[in-house]
């Protein structure tokens, strides 16, 4: 029995036996008999709390940063009318609002409460569990219970960057041939015969069709459809770090999702695997319309784990889901040490099949502590600074005498740059 303000003392003290009370203390029992009595009857004429039956409804999915709604039906199967204060708990991430809400159900009715959410956090967030306190007609005593009632609610990635969508399309529609611009490239399909212009490739000229006529004729290409991107997301202990308010993981799967929309758009196929010892999440053989629905549910309870990236496993995964040639796009760090050690002993594995194109997230905080001056302190920082960019540029050199694209830019840029790599590489005709 859970008891109101100081009544819980007395009822205490009116439970004891006469017998054993002191003559004080039974002087003032006779004195507090009928708050007891009252006490006791408020109790019993509370509601029980067992017998209630709940039932959730509303959203389970939702972006991070925008707000769900989850409905909680009550129902009151006693004789007794229901006056209760109820709380809803769910995980601190959730950021439920209100916490506790006061509810009032007739005898054999129902009621509904709803409960906003607004969660902090990627991932599942679901229902801890429900307390009912019930209190009896005079507010002095409640009976309190609780009762498990599941409901999860998925947080998804917000997908900040489909700002950058439209505006990649138009390029995509330009190089697709919808507009005057068509490329020549060695992954090109043939597309038309135009005469000759200076400055066109000599390459493109048709010599069989420039017999057959007055005029030089050159073909024209455009890009092909139905290209295998793979992108891996590195979910190791480099991933945990956060640049600025951002975390590194978050921003790669940002980019990631970009990226996903503008290939399957261009009507490539996409497939994503997350490792870092052990697969973590994987999307494989889903159509164009499916895809980005399958990545965004995959990428939501996605975390990093503080352990460092199996290299050789990762280009192992990778090479088995990427049976013909493909564009791997590989997001993880530039941090030297990984690199070396990690990744270049296995890269030839995957240039000799792929084309790979390598994304990483750099720190803007670097880039404006190089170019701090006027005090002893920003002398040192600026130093540190230009040598951990001197690094990254080395590192990213390395890379690219291999064979490999590298993107590195800040997490509010990484996305476009990661998209416009794409395109340059369907546009040269190395997809």
């Amino acid at each position: 029995m859970a008891l109101t303000g100081r009544t819980a003392l007395l009822a205490a003290i009116g439970s004891l036996p006469v017998g054993i009370l002191a003559p004080s203390w039974t002087g003032m029992l006779a004195v507090n008999a009928p708050l007891t009595l009252a006490i006791l009857c408020d109790y019993a004429m509370a509601a029980p709390v067992r017998k209630l039956q709940f039932t959730r409804s509303g959203d389970t999915t939702v972006r991070l940063g925008d707000a769900a709604e989850v409905r909680l039906t009550v129902t009151n199967p006693s004789r007794r009318r229901l006056r209760a204060q109820l709380r809803d708990a769910w995980a601190p991430s959730a950021a439920q609002n209100p916490t506790r809400q006061k509810l009032t159900v007739p005898a054999g009715e129902r009621r509904r409460i709803t409960t906003a959410l607004r969660p902090t956090r990627r991932g599942d967030r679901r229902a801890e569990r429900v307390t009912v306190r019930s209190f009896g007609p005079l507010g002095l005593a409640a009976r309190q219970g609780n009762h498990e009632v599941p409901w999860a609610v998925r947080v998804l990635p917000p997908f900040t960057s489909r700002k950058h969508l439209p505006s990649r399309l138009a390029r995509l529609r330009e190089l697709d041939g919808r507009t005057s611009v068509l490329t020549r490239g060695e992954g090109t399909e043939f597309d038309s015969l135009r005469e000759y212009v200076p400055g066109d490739d000599t390459r493109s000229i048709d010599w069989r069709a420039t017999a057959r006529q007055t005029t030089v004729a050159v073909r024209t290409w455009r890009p092909e459809r139905d290209r295998h991107i793979l992108i891996v997301l590195d979910t190791g202990r480099t991933s945990a770090g956060r640049v600025g308010d951002v975390p590194r993981l978050d921003a790669a799967m940002d980019a990631a999702l970009l990226l996903t929309a503008l290939a399957s758009r261009a009507g490539d196929r996409v497939d994503l695997l997350a490792y870092d010892r052990r697969l973590r999440a994987q999307v494989q053989g889903r159509s164009a319309n499916d895809v980005l629905p399958a990545v965004v549910d995959a990428l939501a309870p996605l975390e990093p784990e503080l352990v460092e990236t199996d290299a050789r496993g990762l280009a192992a995964t990778a090479l088995a889901r990427a049976p013909r040639r493909s564009l791997i796009v590989l997001l993880t760090g530039l941090d030297a040490a990984p690199v070396e050690e990690g990744l270049l002993p296995v890269l030839p594995q995957l240039t000799q099949r792929h084309t790979v194109l390598v994304a990483s997230l750099s720190d803007p905080h670097v880039a404006r502590m190089a170019g701090t001056r006027g005090t002893i302190e920003g002398v040192y920082e600026a130093a540190a600074a230009t040598q951990t960019q001197s690094q990254r540029l080395r590192t990213a050199e390395q890379l690219q005498r291999h064979g490999v694209t590298v993107v590195d830019a800040t997490p509010d840029a990484l996305a476009p740059a990661l998209a416009d790599a794409y395109l340059a590489l369907k546009a040269a005709g190395k997809l």
